[in-house]
């Protein structure tokens, strides 16, 4: 995986080359990736979908994050990134059922990683059930949903936790059940404008105010 090529981007978004997955971290070139977010409206309440990272994963292991997301290869374009959403949720969508939110980019750095991402991002109106996730084990270790609402406060600033409901699959491949509130240390670290923005151009597809 650290050898896969990914194309590179200086800060105007203009592509540089190509470089590996490796590289891309370690000096911290621009580079594309694809996001989907999942909600969903329940008896008129909307809820988003998060998958729980692997605990075995190099970068953020047993945290909360994008309901599905990855690196687009340097053949790929966003059309091709709809393949992520199959590999780690199990979830059929066709490129056609998705609602584009834009180009967004972010940054993270921690020790020896930089993280710059062109992140297509993407809304998927999900009428699926906890039943019809199948999780790629390497990547997710589970699916929860939270009240879109509660997750927009927290990345807001107006409420410390939020409930999150749904399952994680242990080392025996059962299903446990996840019913518990987790604050913002229970997610991966993207910059809080990021999550800002994002709920934002949500709430404009779902008519919330």
């Amino acid at each position: 995986m650290e050898n896969e090529q990914l194309k590179i981007f200086d800060e105007n978004r203009t592509q540089l080359g190509v470089a590996t997955r490796e590289e891309v971290h370690r000096i911290g070139y621009w580079h594309e990736a694809f996001h989907c977010w999942f909600v969903s409206e329940e008896k008129g309440t909307n809820y988003i979908y998060l998958q729980l990272r692997s605990d075995t994963k190099k970068d953020y292991p047993s945290l909360l994050d994008i309901t599905a997301a990855g690196h687009l290869l340097a053949n790929e374009t966003a059309v091709d990134g709809v393949r992520e959403i199959k590999e780690e949720v199990g979830i059929d969508v066709s490129f056609d059922e998705l609602i584009p939110l834009g180009l967004i980019n972010y940054c993270v750095i921690k020790e020896n990683f930089i993280d710059k991402e062109l992140a297509s991002v993407f809304l998927y109106k999900s009428n699926k059930t906890f039943d019809d996730f199948t999780l790629q084990k390497e990547e997710v270790a589970g699916v929860v949903k939270v009240l879109f609402d509660d997750f927009a406060e927290l990345w807001l600033g107006e409420r410390k936790t939020v409930k999150i409901k749904g399952f994680k699959i242990n080392k025996d491949g059962n299903k446990n059940l996840i019913n518990e509130n987790v604050g913002r240390d229970k997610f991966v670290p993207h910059q809080i404008v990021f999550y800002k923005t994002v709920i934002q151009k949500i709430k404009e597809k779902i008519n919330v105010k």
